[in-house]
């Protein structure tokens, strides 16, 4: 593909990626309403269809990572080769961990009757477990990670305004350090919740300059 392709890729996969995740996390808050383990379940086997959407958008945003690992690899591997490669693992690695999604397993869980349903005890145990032990966050550490050596690479190769980059390589790098500090419950969890929003206030942005503009050359291919 050509680097006007890649761009504009990478700036769809950008704004789409953010537009599934928010409707994602809307439809799954809706259909896990309730207190308690007991009550979650209850409200999925009511809202059976939002879960089943929520599985569908989250393979979506599973090839949206993929088509970002991609394009930006593409544009910027003329900075650094081996960075852009190691970023592109990072996002790949974002996508597969996001795709191994535990709403399919709460959707049977809860839905579940007869000989093959499980009983009180473990259905309770399974719920918690899917709900709430399952380690969800190593998906947005491969993003952080990702999107810190990206965001580096651009700012290294004057191929953004010099602002929209370092927003971008601040707010990646702060929750590279934040979510492992999360995953093991060193620091509340409101505190990352906050950190996402510098990231959105970057990405969004992103996006519509790849649209509109694409990216040129590194300063370096430029100058050579």
């Amino acid at each position: 593909m050509t680097r006007t392709t890649n761009a504009r890729l990478a700036g769809f996969s950008f704004l789409f990626y953010i537009a599934v995740g928010i409707l994602s996390m809307v439809l799954f808050s809706r259909a896990t309403g309730g207190e308690g383990v007991t009550a979650k379940l209850a409200s999925i086997a009511q809202h059976a269809t939002d879960v089943r959407v929520t599985i569908v958008l989250t393979l979506l945003m599973s090839f949206s990572a993929f088509a970002l690992a991609i394009s930006l690899w593409a544009l910027t591997r003329d900075q650094d080769p081996d960075l852009a490669m190691f970023a592109l693992v990072c996002r790949v690695g974002e996508g597969l961990a996001g795709g191994v999604s535990g709403s399919l397993g709460l959707l049977w869980l809860a839905t579940a009757t007869g000989s093959h349903a499980p009983g009180a005890v473990a259905k309770e145990a399974l719920g918690a477990f899917l709900l709430w032990g399952r380690g969800g966050g190593s998906a947005a550490i491969f993003f952080a990670v990702g999107s810190t050596i990206f965001c580096w690479l651009l700012l290294r190769g004057r191929m953004l305004p010099a602002w929209l980059a370092w927003l971008g390589l601040i707010s990646s790098a702060l929750l590279v350090v934040a979510l492992p500090l999360d995953l093991v419950g060193a620091i509340p969890g409101a505190v990352v919740g906050y950190l996402w929003i510098p990231m959105a206030a970057f990405e969004i942005p992103l996006g519509v300059l790849l649209l509109a503009r694409g990216l040129p050359l590194p300063a370096k291919v430029r100058a050579a």
